[in-house]
């Protein structure tokens, strides 16, 4: 995707160009600068350290030491709770998950944000949503995400299908065209993980549904859209136009069947896209994306992506809110699509004809991600989603119906909302 004279060209562009967004030198301790450390989840793309090493080269007294944490998004967060539980840890930026703002927030792990340093109004809307808890910016929008619907582009055209809009067209063509072709038909993300939360959460969202509200204090799951969203993955699995396999893939899996050419439909984020139509792919060119079909049109696709947090126990805070700055400055978002395939958060990037060019699926990204939904806001969100996904696996395998898993859930959830 990328060669070292295009990377080193661009790490001098951004040098000048940032020369002047900030001051050069280190400052006291007193005045909130100094050293920093950023811990994130594993960079599987190794941009990370090259957009850092731009920060470093122009700010010699509050140098970045990057520290990254295992690639499972649970073994991440799980890392980061313990060394913020400690009260005096070691990592003084975080890159979050987007759904776990909420939950730092109420610990009091992080720190409230001053809203006029960012510009926030430059970024796609709803993402910003996701910075906040109880009316307060906690964290600043890194990078988003939104799931869509990959498909076989060559293997519709040749059945003189369109892609899928709704899910009785996803269900025909996946139970129809893809036997046709020796594929199975449609996977998501369905081990008990993370994923699957996200997988469920779309499913009832995109018929109107929802799992809580009021910030995590209101249980509204006991629905009949989430009966009719959970009964559509239940359908699937039963009926093998799902095939069982996937209720082991999480992303990485789910991408590679894709890529290697044994699936017509896969729920993604546009990562796998960009695996998936790149060289040494069975399916290099002949692959398509779509917004995430719904019962009646396009669904709902459940927000993804990481908002950059301050600890609250960092010593250098005016320099943790200055290297977000950098990081969300427009330069180094464009970076952050072209060498890490992560969909930025400033929204001019989206029409811009190069990027779009070279990223296809950004056009609908967008779209996917402004009628996309957060998942739910809770500070127990680590525990909302260990419910959610034991209860939809359950039901995924058969060992309860859609309707039994829907009263479950409201029941475990509402356990969970009252601890």
């Amino acid at each position: 995707m990328r060669g070292a004279r295009a990377a080193g060209r661009g790490l001098l562009v951004l040098a000048v160009l940032l020369s002047g967004y900030v001051a050069a030198g280190a400052r006291s301790d007193e005045s909130g600068r100094g050293p920093l450390t950023l811990a994130t989840a594993g960079d599987l793309t190794g941009y990370l350290q090259p957009l850092l090493a731009g920060w470093n080269r122009a700010h010699p007294g509050e140098r970045v030491t990057l520290v990254e944490l295992p690639n499972s998004t649970d073994e991440t967060r799980a890392q980061m709770e313990t060394d913020l539980r400690g009260g005096n840890g070691r990592f003084d930026v975080l890159n979050i998950d987007v759904d776990w703002t909420s939950q730092f927030a109420a610990a009091g792990w992080i720190r409230p944000l001053p809203r006029e340093r960012f510009p926030l109004d430059t970024f796609l809307r709803p993402v910003v949503d996701t910075a906040t808890y109880q009316g307060r910016l906690y964290a600043v929008p890194y990078v988003t995400n939104a799931g869509l619907l990959l498909y076989r582009a060559d293997v519709l055209a040749e059945e003189g299908l369109p892609p899928p809009r709704t899910w009785a067209e996803l269900e025909r063509d996946a139970r129809t065209v893809a036997p046709r072709h020796g594929l199975d038909g449609y996977a998501g993300q369905m081990l008990p993980y993370e994923g699957l939360t996200v997988n469920a959460a779309e499913a009832v969202y995109s018929t109107g549904g929802s799992i809580l509200g009021d910030e995590g204090r209101r249980v509204t799951v006991d629905s009949a859209a989430a009966r009719e969203g959970i009964g559509f993955l239940v359908r699937g699995v039963r009926e093998g136009w799902i095939p069982r396999e996937s209720l082991t893939y999480t992303e990485e899996e789910s991408k590679q069947a894709f890529k290697d050419g044994r699936l017509l439909f896969l729920r993604n984020w546009p990562y796998a896209y960009v695996a998936a139509d790149s060289a040494g792919s069975a399916v290099a060119g002949r692959v398509g994306a779509v917004r995430l079909p719904g019962p009646d049109g396009p669904g709902t696709s459940v927000l993804g992506g990481s908002n950059l947090a301050v600890t609250a126990h960092t010593r250098h805070p005016d320099s943790a809110k200055r290297l977000i700055g950098y990081l969300t400055s427009e330069p180094v978002q464009r970076r952050v699509l072209t060498l890490g395939a992560l969909p930025p958060v400033r929204a001019a990037l989206y029409d811009d004809p190069a990027l779009v060019r070279r990223f296809p699926y950004l056009r609908v990204l967008r779209d996917a991600v402004l009628s996309a939904a957060p998942r739910p806001k809770s500070p127990r969100y680590d525990q909302v989603s260990l419910v959610v996904q034991a209860v939809v696996h359950d039901a995924l395998t058969g060992r309860q119906t859609p309707d039994a898993a829907v009263r479950r859930l409201a029941e475990e959830l509402a356990a969970v909302t009252r601890r």
